[in-house]
C-alpha cells in the first residue's frame, strides 16, 4: 500500500474515533438543554421600599420622610434604609446630601409597613426632597434549639 492510502485510513480512524467519544457527550448537552440554568438573583431591597411623603415637621423644622417596606417571599426580615435628604430631586455631584436611617422590622410575606426617617433642620424658604439612597434587607437566623 502506498502512504497515501495509509493516511485516508488513519484519518477516517480518527474520525470514528472522534465521533464515538464526542457524539454522546453533544447527546447529553442537547437533551439537557444545553447550559445550566442559573437560579434567579434575589432582588435589590431598594426594590422593596420607597418614600410616601416628605414633609418640614412645623415644631422642630426637622426633615420627616415617610417610608414604606413591602414585605418578602422568603419570610419575615427587617428593612434597613438609607433616606437622602435634597432641596432638589437632582443630585448636585459637588455636594453630599444629608442622609437618615430608619430600621422597619418585622416585616412579613405580602404585608406592608411603615416607618418615619427624621432628617436635619431644614431653611424656612426651600421645599425638602426625600428619597431612597439604599436600602437591606436581613431575616433573623433561627436559633438552634427554638422552634
Amino acid at each position: 500500500m502506498s502512504a497515501l492510502k495509509w493516511q485516508g485510513w488513519l484519518v477516517g480512524l480518527m474520525t470514528v474515533a472522534g465521533l464515538l467519544v464526542f457524539a454522546p457527550l453533544g447527546l447529553y448537552v442537547w437533551a439537557s438543554g444545553g447550559e445550566p440554568q442559573q437560579a434567579t438573583p434575589p432582588r435589590a431591597a431598594a426594590e422593596d421600599v420607597r418614600v410616601t411623603g416628605c414633609r418640614v415637621d412645623p415644631a422642630s423644622r426637622r426633615v420627616v420622610a415617610a417610608v414604606e417596606a413591602a414585605g418578602r417571599a422568603e419570610g419575615v426580615g427587617a428593612y434597613v434604609v438609607t433616606v437622602e435628604f435634597r432641596d432638589r430631586a437632582e443630585a448636585d455631584p459637588g455636594r453630599r446630601a444629608a442622609q437618615a436611617l430608619v430600621r422597619i422590622p418585622g416585616v412579613a410575606p405580602g404585608a406592608t409597613e411603615y416607618g418615619e426617617a427624621v432628617g436635619p433642620v431644614w431653611p424656612v424658604a426651600t421645599v425638602p426632597w426625600c428619597g431612597v439612597a439604599g436600602a437591606e434587607f436581613t431575616q433573623p437566623t433561627p436559633t438552634p434549639g427554638l422552634p
